[in-house]
């Protein structure tokens, strides 16, 4: 035994972390989490102190868990000590426990411990090693607190929502009360009523040039009023509410003379923002780089664990990105004002480092997110990244250097211009030291007075001065109800009101969208018809629960049993006694509330009926109301996939072409065998195109992953040998075939063959191609299931030189082409050939070896 193991969560963490620590480690990854409550059942026992009942997650087609377990088990009885360096959070925490607990040798028993880096960087790997830690059990007992908990409201609820509206549905914690958010904002603006007013504007010209805009803004002693219509108009304030008013007001103006009564300059600061947190991370790099916030945290994630940096072998780029601390380490610090003094000159550095306060609740034992190495600039090092990796490193680094910058400074100047009793003003400013912007400026969800002020240019006027009338217009506005969320606007939203975490918000983005309960159209969330069912039930029985208040304060809690402060089990326990009263209630009352469908506005294209949403196997669609009599079904309709992110054809597809849902501007899919239309459907294949003739009708079209639509089947020159109809060409989900053109009133399907007859003693058949599940090509009788003959390799038209059999069996793989006799007690097979061509002297197929 003379190397330590270390445990990290991934091979690309691993490989930056083992380059550093020399020979005597070996590093391995453990792929995340190695154990979770089981699958089935709830895995807590409520009435024993919440106890739980881990176990080893079982494999999946992409994961061979146990596989990892093993040879973790292995190492680490090889190995003298053990380190467990999962991420420095909670669920870091509960990962390197259930390692210890899996993994670490009992008999002997071996040291371990455990060790954390907020920057996988050779100094902070390094220093972290010569002052390992033990497992936090605050923060096992926390994240186990959350695991608990959603595990106890996904189990209990969910089963209600699938019994009550059907398909497989979900309740979750914080998911929920995102939804509900997403839905009570529509709501708002589905009730909001539009209030109408009018501006007055004057296009003015001073004896300096440019000519500039001043808003009217008071009216004797009383200000008009352009904001707060929620509330009533106080005796202060005037209304401008209608177009004659207005007019009765530009009238009135033109006649008067345009003095300028006041022009004050001040000088206005705008400071620099603090580094990233990851709230505001995922917001900004949805303003700015157009990111979904799952995105962002798996790009932000392989910049922390490594990159390929050439000569330096893999680098963790950045701190670790899951933080709400804006604190900055003090050599990094040194580091960035080095820089900033270097690179922009003294005047743009602070007399002395700036520190930002981060939240109250916020767990300063972690970093704000910045790059590792600040003199990594984004173009030194853009030939090692992906596109995706350089845009947001250049998104982070930038803001980490402005955040220690000098302040940008403008000149603010105020106009004020009498004309009888009305009040003109005109704001405006120029940049005087750039400052902090010369590297970043944060984005904005909404514009602002600020943006306005910046656009407008003012001349140089004196006090008193007369100005000319170029022109007075009313415009009229009506206000506007709030906007619905985008990715950027919900995370803020979910972050101010302290629900979840940052770390958990791709995840509830993800989960909500997947459920179908909300939608994107141009970059923001619609909830759709199940969602808002979803919602309005989970309130009426839940609604303290699924609140954004409560869920607030159950954050603090799970922070509280972090630092010590609160015991888990008790937590739990005060949570538990109210949701079994609410469930118990739940469960009578959302009996009473089963939903057999969700009515629409769509119409049935085959006999007019309303269509309703239903819940199947395969998720929801529309249904026509007139069931059994009319049978129509069809996919539900997506928004445009534009501006989100999505392509044109998956836009297409989801518009569902052919019926009512088919997308404006676009003609509908008709079906080439009955003319009729073609609605989208969903299947146990997913998405396809059907006739909406069915049953009588069978035709379809299948779409592929990327949203694709198979084309038309293709009339061919040959006719079916069974009916006299063309064959055409189609595409099946095995891939292309042949078929009668009169399917599914003729199968007739023409296979494909080699020309070589089935070797099989009175078998009258011919090998052709056919295809596996998988679509797969492989050869095999014509005659099957009389006769069973198959090969996997394909035979050629050519005797085999040792046993004299009919054909060889044709292999390609990277060495090359191989043949083989297919009589398997021959033997005979050729070295590999480096091209599978025939000799242009002989015909293919003559007896002749392939030229080598």
């Amino acid at each position: 035994m003379t190397k330590n193991l270390v445990i990290v969560e991934s091979p690309a963490k691993a490989k930056t972390i083992g380059k550093y620590l020399g020979a005597d480690y070996r590093v391995m990854a453990s792929l995340g989490h190695i154990k979770d409550l089981p699958s089935k059942g709830l895995g807590v026992d409520v009435e024993n102190d919440f106890a739980t009942s881990y176990e080893v997650i079982p494999d999946t087609k992409k994961r061979n868990n146990k596989k990892t377990v093993a040879d973790l088990k292995k190492a680490a009885r090889e190995a003298d000590a053990i380190y467990l360096a999962a991420d420095p959070d909670r669920e870091g925490e509960a990962i390197c426990q259930h390692l210890a607990e899996e993994i670490v040798p009992k008999r002997p028993k071996k040291p371990s411990y455990r060790v954390m880096f907020n920057e996988i960087t050779k100094r902070a790997v390094q220093e972290a090693f010569k002052e390992p830690k033990q497992i936090d059990e605050n923060l096992v007992d926390a994240q186990q607190a959350r695991r608990v908990l959603d595990r106890l409201v996904g189990y209990k609820v969910s089963p209600l929502l699938c019994r009550t509206v059907g398909g497989r549905l979900s309740a979750g914690r914080v998911q929920s009360v995102a939804l509900r958010m997403v839905v009570e904002r529509e709501r708002e603006i589905e009730k909001f009523l539009k209030t109408e007013y009018w501006t007055v504007t004057a296009n003015l010209a001073a004896a300096l040039p440019p000519a500039f805009d001043a808003r009217l803004i008071r009216i004797g002693e009383q200000t008009v009023k352009t904001g707060g219509f929620d509330q009533e108009v106080k005796k202060t304030e005037i209304l401008i509410g209608k177009e004659a008013q207005a007019t009765e007001i530009v009238a009135e103006a033109q006649a008067q003379t345009f003095r300028v009564a006041d022009v004050t300059t001040k000088e206005r600061k705008r400071n620099p923002v603090p580094p990233f947190i990851t709230s505001k991370l995922q917001q900004e790099s949805a303003r700015k780089l157009g990111f979904a916030v799952k995105k962002t945290m798996m790009v932000a994630q392989k910049l922390y664990e490594g990159v390929e940096i050439g000569a330096e072998g893999a680098v963790g780029l950045i701190t670790y990105m899951r933080t709400d601390s804006t604190r900055v380490s003090e050599t990094a610090l040194g580091e960035v004002r080095a820089f900033v003094g270097t690179q922009y000159g003294e005047q743009y550095l602070p007399e002395k480092a700036i520190h930002y306060r981060s939240k109250k609740d916020a767990q300063d034992a972690h970093e704000a997110i910045r790059p590792s190495d600040v003199s990594r600039t984004p173009d030194s090092i853009a030939r090692y990244l992906t596109s995706e990796e350089l845009k947001l490193y250049r998104l982070i680094w930038q803001r980490f250097v402005a955040s220690q910058m000098m302040p940008a400074v403008f000149d603010q100047t105020t106009i004020d211009i009498e004309a009888g009793r009305f009040l003109f003003r005109a704001s405006g400013s120029v940049l005087k030291f750039d400052g902090f912007l010369r590297v970043y400026e944060e984005g904005r969800d909404e514009k602002s007075d600020e943006d306005e002020e910046a656009a407008r240019k003012l001349p140089l006027v004196r006090q008193d001065e007369t100005l000319k009338l170029n022109s007075i217009l009313p415009e009229q506005h009506f206000t506007e109800p709030p906007p619905r969320y985008s990715e950027a606007t919900l995370v803020k939203a979910l972050e101010e009101k302290g629900i979840g975490r940052p770390s958990t918000y791709a995840a509830i983005m993800t989960t909500i969208l997947d459920r179908e309960y909300v939608e994107k159209h141009e970059g923001r969330f619609h909830p759709t018809a199940l969602g808002t069912t979803v919602n309005d039930l989970l309130v009426a029985s839940f609604g303290d629960l699924f609140n954004e208040s409560y869920t607030a304060r159950m954050e603090e809690e799970l922070d509280e049993i972090g630092e010590g402060k609160l015991k888990w089990t008790t937590a739990l326990k005060d949570f538990y006694g109210k949701f079994a009263k609410d469930l118990k209630i739940a469960e009578v009352e959302m009996k009473k509330k089963k939903v057999e469908a969700i009515p629409t506005d769509e119409k049935c294209e085959n006999c007019g009926a309303g269509m309703v949403i239903k819940f199947g196997r395969f998720g929801q669609f529309l249904a026509c109301s007139n069931y059994p009599e009319c049978r129509t079904t069809r996919e539900i309709a997506k928004p445009s996939a534009a501006g989100d992110g999505g392509d044109a054809a998956t836009a297409k597809a989801s518009a569902g072409e052919g019926g009512e849902g088919a997308a404006e501007g676009e003609e509908a899919e008709v079906c080439e065998l009955c003319a009729k239309p073609m609605a989208l459907k969903r299947g146990r294949f997913g998405q396809f195109l059907g006739c909406t003739g069915y049953p009588e009708c069978r035709n379809i079209r299948k779409i592929d992953r990327k949203g694709v639509v198979a084309a038309a089947p293709v009339p061919l020159d040959e006719t079916c040998p069974v009916d006299g109809a063309h064959l055409v060409r189609r595409q099946g989900r095995f891939g292309e075939f042949v078929s009668c053109s009169n399917y599914p009133a003729c199968k007739f399907i023409k296979r494909e063959t080699t020309g070589i007859a089935c070797p099989r003693p009175g078998c009258k058949g011919e090998i052709v191609v056919k295809k596996s599940k998988r679509g797969k090509a492989f050869y095999g009788c014509s005659e099957y299931p009389k006769c069973d003959a198959v090969y996997w390799d394909k035979p050629i038209s050519e005797p085999c030189p040792q046993c004299h059999a009919p054909f060889l069996l044709e292999k390609t793989t990277k060495k090359g082409t191989t043949r083989s006799c297919a009589n398997e007690e021959c033997g005979y097979k050729t070295e590999p050939l480096t091209a599978a061509v025939p000799p242009a002297t002989e015909p293919a197929g003559s007896g002749s070896r392939v030229a080598r």
